[in-house]
């Protein structure tokens, strides 16, 4: 059983061991549950940081694709006028 901590409850009378360094079946099952627990919210977070880092290239790819359309808008702009001004008027 849980505390309210999440934490195993031992009886603080021990396991019936003289020096106390053995757990019993209840403590080991504790134990066991905590870390089934802890690995389920590992294997959660693993899934949320691969998806997160997926969206994050997505959208680092995107801002470069903006940036490059972006530099090639701003080359056109900046040669067109030169263009236009090396012709004779009409």
């Amino acid at each position: 059983m849980s505390g309210p901590n999440g934490d195993p409850h031992v009886p603080a009378g021990g396991s019936g061991d003289e020096d106390g360094d053995t757990f019993g079946e209840e403590e080991y099952a504790a134990i066991n549950s905590m870390l089934d627990q802890i690995n389920s919210c590992l294997d959660h977070l693993e899934e949320k940081n691969d998806h997160l880092h997926a969206c994050l290239r997505e959208l680092l790819e995107s801002n470069r694709q903006t940036r490059l359309e972006f530099q090639q808008q701003s080359r056109q702009q900046h040669t067109e006028p030169d263009v236009q001004g090396s012709q004779p008027p009409v």
